[in-house]
């Protein structure tokens, strides 16, 4: 039976264990350091009001990604935004957007469904509010006890509270880029150092962008021909807005909920100011730029920061895979190079495969 851990409950975590659990006898331990699953697609609830306040939704631009969520995991309560999304620039200018025909995916019940129906369907060992600091590498020595088989070993993590999770045969890390590079820095692990040195590398050179989000609901409808606007110059304090009323079941009817994610340049200067300032602020520019003055007062607001929410590339491919030769795989959107939820989960499910078969 391999012993896997997996550090973070993210989409590709998800997704990869869901793999492993179909095809191999498996024990998986999952170490999540918040109280939620999916990661950054993440979901809240509020007086019967449901919203994805980090990823938006799920785009079907993988083919293998849309059987899974609708054939392997069933499409009940999946639900479909159908408006468009338009566009605007730095003067906030707004104008309608090109026409796709890809579907944008959420559930009734929120888009951490995802993970929580994927690990459903596991026997995983979930732990939350598990925060690991460090990983460490044992027992390196081969079958004549010179030492020189670094394949050999065994995986152990610690937490935050000093407890030792393994031994592990492998390793699957799943958040983002600069943590993972954290997790890299301080390990136990005198195994192959041109190896660790390559990996660290090329995980420390994913850049990410900063988002600072804002949730607003108002007692009232607001009528728009579009879901989202998306700001394609990347000139505006905001980035994107969009109408969470537009996903079925999310918000009651004559009720608005916006999703404010400030730019990258305003969330990092403002990232550590009073919510209630930044709040303020976003209110005023989703004031302007949908020309509607109620929206300076909404009648509660949620906010959230996400200092590592998008990944502008991903890792060199050979130093991610040249470390799973000792067990240890990278996975998410930042190993995919594309800061999309289908991106996550075909990297789990290729992640996967590829531990599945290893060693066969």
């Amino acid at each position: 039976m391999k012993r896997i851990g997996v550090v973070g409950a993210g989409a590709a975590a998800a997704a990869a264990t869901f793999v492993l659990s179909e095809t191999t006898d498996a024990s998986i331990t999952v170490l999540e350091k918040s109280g939620g699953l999916c990661g950054r697609a993440a979901t809240r609830r509020r007086d019967g009001i449901v919203y994805d306040y980090g990823a938006n939704y799920v785009k079907s631009a993988d083919e293998r990604v849309t059987e899974l969520l609708t054939e392997t995991l069933e499409a009940d309560s999946l639900v479909d935004v159908t408006e468009p999304i338009w566009t605007f620039d730095a003067d906030g200018e707004v104008s309608e957007g090109r026409e796709s025909d890809e579907h944008k995916w959420s559930y009734r019940r929120g888009l951490t469904q995802v993970a929580k129906r994927l690990f459903a369907r596991t026997d995983a060992e979930i732990h939350r509010r598990t925060r690991v600091e460090r990983i460490v590498r044992e027992g390196h020595d081969d079958a004549d006890g010179r030492g020189d088989d670094d394949s050999a070993g065994v995986w152990f993590l610690e937490d935050a509270d000093g407890e030792r999770w393994g031994p592990f045969d492998a390793l699957l890390l799943n958040p983002p880029a600069p943590q993972t590079a954290d997790l890299l820095r301080s390990a136990d692990w005198d195994g192959d150092e041109a190896l660790r040195a390559a990996l660290l590398e090329a995980v420390d050179a994913v850049p990410y962008r900063t988002i600072w989000t804002g949730v607003f609901h108002y007692p009232f409808a607001l009528e728009r021909p579009y879901y989202a606007l998306i700001n394609t110059d990347k000139a505006h304090e905001v980035g994107w807005i969009a109408r969470e009323e537009c996903k079925p079941g999310h918000v009651p009817d004559g009720e608005t909920v916006l999703v404010v994610q400030a730019s990258h340049e305003w969330s990092v200067d403002r990232y550590d100011e009073p919510p209630e300032e930044n709040l303020a602020e976003l209110a005023q520019h989703a004031t302007e730029l949908l020309e509607d003055d109620r929206l300076t007062e909404p009648d509660w607001t949620d906010h959230q920061g996400w200092r590592y929410a998008l990944t502008d590339d991903g890792a060199p491919t050979g130093s991610i895979r040249s470390a799973e030769s000792v067990g240890l795989y990278c996975l998410g959107d930042w190993v995919a190079g594309e800061a999309r939820v289908h991106a996550a989960l075909r990297c789990g499910l290729d992640v996967g495969e590829r531990l599945a078969l290893a060693g066969e």
